[in-house]
């Protein structure tokens, strides 16, 4: 056996409250295309950034052609030979393609003046080898997705680059733009470039990969050769838990159709894709949890933007509620026909840092709360945010502490309180457990579930599918703003919710 050209050894990363990686250890071998695919949160990004020297600080070791390592920065790790394109690209969009591929090692003149010329002559003879033929004086800001992307590569191929680490390469880029990048990453191959490539994409990473490692919850799970394994087996391990036994009580009665959309659509202005999300349908019954699953960048949390009148366009297609035509301009007309949204961003989108947890429970119920439609009547918001307390056993002090001196599920069951004041049929909730801890996530499924049995009907997206499978009556699932798929509680298992995650064609079970 040849000597790795990586080796990750006993490598963990803990951040304030979370273990993102735990003693992982894997070997990349010299000039393979090693794909690393997990579910979100699996460890992916944090151990690239080690790699890449963006996160410096872990424990374990780093061994690179054989020796101990440390990079310090980003330009350490470039100065060994290993470059990171981000699927948020890092590049100055008021520059020209030369200025960013040679950005902090411009080439000078005998004179000290930068020498603008040999900058663009290198860049196009780099950009020519890639496929690319914008003109390299031409502003990256003006450039599609997929040739910024080739701008990013020029600039590693500029650095003399021996291990290239690509994220996500292909969300943003069209068909054709994809089809070169596969024939542009074939090149760099054969030039020796050894590739690692994170993906939550089975076709490319089947088609790209020599070898395939799989990350779960911030551990190694197994690394595997291409030729010996499958979608359906890489789908297992990439999830493979026992879903976790939490009894939530009396069944829910299943009642008439609340809300329904046909072929709604949301697009996506100056992006290849085109659409956030391209002809969705599917109906949402009384005392039903519907659960939306899908790997980030789906679309889950665009679908319920729609449905609540704030979505960054204005969706197509159609929306029914109680039978009824709807297309909401604003949260307010959403809010008066009985829809509530708890958003996934529970710190920027959901609380009032500078408010206490009364007023951050009273805030939509105000004006109804109001003596003569003026003044807010003190005692009768008092009564109802105590009655909200109650009801979703916050553990607080009073109603005039401060909503940032709660834990992160309590300051949750606030917002949730918050909206149940406004008594919705329809309850929207956007990774309602994100951040809050296990005890806690037990109390919101228990709060969902008893809702729903009162009547309210929920549509909850989440990030982890055990979450879903405990909730939820159905779930569909959705992979690049497509339905792929649509489980009932019979149907459900993790494996199959994955591959309808990770595949572009429907899987759409009835």
């Amino acid at each position: 056996m040849t000597e790795p050209l990586i080796s990750i050894r006993h490598i963990s990363k803990r951040f304030p409250g979370v273990v993102a990686l735990q003693d992982m250890s894997f070997d990349v071998t010299r000039g393979e295309c090693h794909a690393v695919m997990g579910e979100n949160g699996a460890g992916k990004s944090t151990l690239m950034k080690i790699l890449s020297g963006v996160q410096p600080d872990f424990e374990g070791e780093l061994v690179l052609r054989g020796q101990a390592i440390r990079f310090a920065d980003t330009r350490a790790a470039e100065a060994a030979g290993i470059s990171m394109i981000h699927q948020e690209l890092n590049l100055v969009e008021g520059l020209s393609a030369a200025a960013n591929v040679f950005l902090g090692r411009e080439k000078r003149t005998r004179f000290g003046f930068l020498d603008d010329r040999e900058m663009e002559r290198a860049t196009a003879i780099l950009l020519e080898q890639l496929e690319c033929q914008i003109p390299p004086q031409t502003l990256v800001g003006t450039l599609r997705v997929g040739d910024q992307q080739l701008v990013e590569i020029a600039k590693a191929l500029s650095l003399e680059t021996e291990i290239l680490i690509m994220d996500e390469p292909t969300s943003a880029l069209t068909e054709s733009e994809v089809a070169r990048l596969y024939r542009v990453l074939a090149k760099l191959r054969e030039r020796g470039v050894t590739i690692l490539y994170i993906s939550h994409k089975m076709e490319e990473v089947f088609r790209l990969a020599d070898r395939i490692t799989v990350l779960r919850d911030g551990q190694f799970v197994r690394t595997l050769d291409k030729s010996n394994t499958t979608a359906k087996q890489i789908a297992h391990l990439m999830v493979g838990r026992e879903i976790e036994s939490i009894e939530l009580g009396a069944k829910r009665q299943i009642g008439d159709v609340v809300l329904e959309t046909r072929g709604l659509s949301l697009p996506w202005s100056g992006h290849a894709r085109q659409w956030r999300l391209q002809d969705i349908s599917f109906q949402l019954r009384r005392g039903e949890v519907l659960g939306i699953a899908g790997l980030m960048g789906a679309g889950r949390t665009e679908l319920l933007e729609c449905l609540f009148g704030c979505s960054p366009e204005s969706p197509t297609g159609d929306i029914l509620l109680r039978g009824e035509l709807v297309r909401f301009q604003h949260p307010a007309e959403a809010k008066a026909a009985g829809l509530a949204l708890v958003t996934e961003d529970r710190k920027r989108l959901g609380l009032f840092s500078h408010f206490s947890v009364g007023r951050n429970i009273s805030l939509c119920h105000l004006s109804e709360m109001a003596a003569g439609g003026v003044f807010v009547n003190g005692e009768t918001e008092r009564i109802q945010c105590e009655a909200a307390v109650a009801k979703l056993r916050v553990k607080t002090a009073g109603l005039d502490s401060a909503i940032t001196s709660l834990s992160g599920g309590n300051q949750q069951k606030t917002i949730i309180g918050r909206w149940l004041l406004t008594e919705p049929s329809v309850l929207l909730l956007d990774d309602p457990t994100r951040g809050v801890d296990v005890g806690a996530k037990a109390e919101i499924y228990r709060l969902i579930h008893d809702l729903c049995r009162d009547g309210i009907a929920a549509i909850v997206t989440s990030s982890e599918l055990p979450e879903l499978l405990i909730l939820c009556d159905r779930i569909l699932v959705l992979c690049e703003g497509r339905l792929t798929g649509e489980f009932t509680r019979d149907q459900f298992t993790e494996q199959a919710i994955m591959e309808a995650a990770t595949q572009r064609t429907p899987h759409l079970h009835n």
